[in-house]
């Protein structure tokens, strides 16, 4: 499911090009939506609280809202239209869970104007964001829509396992009928907060193919990129200490098993990158441009709704990266390989993609074509695994004490060993010799300083270690620089 700044331009365009979906105006969509939840939340307060049962997870509510207005509703200037809420009291319980008062989410959602996203995906979806920038609302298919349906009694039973996720949060499912058309929507999280610029913005999904930003996204003001993009731009990743990494990767892997045992795939980390060290200039600029809601913080107020939150909870200054300054809006902190001060706003996108007939057709053909390893289309389980390997080693690293001579603080970490199924790292030569005489036991690693090439790659695969060391054009002259195996 996308979030925010997916896409993270307000779409732009003048009064005679608003947009249109499914043959209506993106603005009777907005107003739609404001007078049924509205409407539907309103009637929600005077249902008492209680447990949630599992029928309630398959309740659907309807309610008909002329444009002259009824004794229920009040009169509009749109077509005639019904608005449907699936299961109320469920969603109503997970807007409980992130702290969300009914009377602080009809203010986000209906107060003001909604604000129209661009979108870079190939969906056609519509996105718009709260103009206090706490919720998304996102326009999606019937299919996928039904699957959300499917989710609930498992995406509620994973919530109160665990509520600090990097899974896109739920917040409420409708749909908007008028003319013989359906048009459903769902509310979510807003991953990527507009009032924090985003210096760059990728959709990773761990795949090659093709996975390059278009000529028309690269034009826009804020594009998204992709997988290839990240390589060219970080191709040595970003960087975090010890005990933010950890809880980064726990929590990927988690939900990514949980999403492998809905039988999901497709879905991608969208991570905005802030670079701390270009704020002063950013303030300046855009000060004279951004007059905040006196009602409200500029900070994001849902709880678990932030990144840093979502990983570990609040309190944390990120091994001092951030102690400077305060005003985080909830990234979490990083550093990029030449030293930056960064923070990252991330999460799991576009999860409402079951792997059924179709996809496995998809995936079919392309793996005749092209490599099949490498195309986004993929079983859930495979997805899984590329996409944590990805993030892992390319992605995230784990800033380290020692290191090589040129870059101290910043060194790859080697995965632990529960991470360790077909993860890849590679380190310095300064970091790690093996003797000329490991052919003699090749259960035992020697110190020796001679004789290792510049560059080595530590490889762990189902409990082999290998060494593969790539040597440079000077040894390449010496017949004794040859790639190295070591096996334990």
């Amino acid at each position: 499911m996308s979030s925010a700044a997916e896409n993270g331009d307000a779409a732009p365009g003048k009064q005679n090009e608003e947009k249109t979906y499914k043959k209506t105006a993106s603005s009777a969509i907005k107003g739609a939506i404001q007078l049924g939840i509205g409407y539907t939340v309103g009637n929600l307060t005077s249902k008492p609280e209680r447990d949630v049962l599992m029928q309630d997870f398959y309740v659907v509510e309807s309610v008909f809202l002329p444009s002259e207005g009824s004794n229920l509703t009040p009169a509009h200037h749109y077509p005639d239209f019904r608005f449907k809420t699936y299961a109320p009291l469920a969603f109503r319980y997970f807007r409980e869970l992130f702290g969300i008062k009914p009377d602080d989410y009809l203010y986000s959602i209906c107060s003001e104007p909604l604000i129209e996203l661009s979108n870079p995906g190939a969906s056609g979806s519509l996105f718009f964001v709260t103009s206090d920038d706490e919720f998304i609302i996102k326009t999606v298919q019937h299919k996928e829509a039904e699957f959300l349906q499917k989710l609930l009694p498992g995406y509620y039973m994973n919530l109160n396992q665990n509520p600090r996720t990097l899974l896109p949060k739920f917040y409420g499912l409708y749909c908007m009928q008028s003319g013989g058309i359906n048009i459903r929507i769902v509310v979510m999280n807003n991953v990527l907060p507009r009032s924090m610029r985003m210096h760059f913005t990728y959709d990773l999904k761990g795949s090659t193919y093709k996975r390059r930003a278009s000529r028309k996204e690269r034009e826009k003001s804020n594009p998204t990129f992709k997988d290839l993009d990240f390589l060219q731009d970080m191709h040595e990743g970003l960087y975090f200490d010890t005990e933010t990494y950890n809880a980064l990767m726990k929590t990927l892997q988690r939900d990514c098993r949980v999403l492998e045992s809905f039988k999901i795939m497709d879905y991608s980390l969208l991570l905005g990158i802030h670079i701390l060290d270009h704020s002063l200039k950013d303030k300046e600029e855009e000060s004279s441009q951004n007059v905040p809601d006196p009602k409200r913080p500029g900070m994001q107020k849902v709880l678990y709704s932030t990144a840093m939150e979502s990983i570990q909870g609040p309190g944390k200054s990120g091994d001092g990266i951030i102690a400077e300054n305060p005003d985080t809006m909830g990234g979490i902190p990083a550093k990029s390989h030449k030293g930056e001060k960064l923070l990252l706003f991330m999460g799991i996108i576009d999860i409402l993609q079951s792997y059924r007939l179709m996809k496995k057709l998809e995936h079919s053909w392309k793996a005749l074509v092209y490599d099949g390893d490498t195309v986004s289309v993929h079983r859930p389980s495979f997805y899984a695994d590329r996409f944590l390997k990805f993030m892992n080693s390319r992605v995230f690293k784990k800033i380290q004490a020692l290191g090589s001579r040129h870059r101290p603080d910043l060194v790859p970490s080697t995965p632990s060993l529960f991470e360790a199924a077909s993860l890849t790292t590679t380190i310095s030569s300064s970091s790690l010799y093996v003797s000329e005489h490991y052919a003699h036991d090749r259960t035992t690693l020697y110190s020796n300083s001679k004789g290792l090439p510049s560059s080595s790659t530590l490889t762990l695969e189902e409990g082999t270690i290998y060494l593969t060391a790539e040597p440079n054009a000077l040894e390449m002259q010496d017949d004794n620089a040859s790639v190295l195996d070591v096996y334990l």
